[in-house]
């Protein structure tokens, strides 16, 4: 039972951190370009002979 007093905080912080990076991530752009990684890997950097 004295284990569960250390082991609820430590998850709820661990929880609550994953929250702000998430969030953090949001607000910094990290999701705004969707489509960019998708269409550059079909582009064909090889120049034409």
């Amino acid at each position: 039972m004295n284990l569960l007093i250390v082991l609820i905080p430590v998850a709820l912080g661990l929880g609550a951190l994953g929250l702000a990076a998430f969030l953090w991530s949001l607000n910094s752009g990290q999701f705004d370009d969707l489509d960019g990684s998708a269409e550059r890997m079909l582009e064909d950097d090889r120049p034409l002979p």
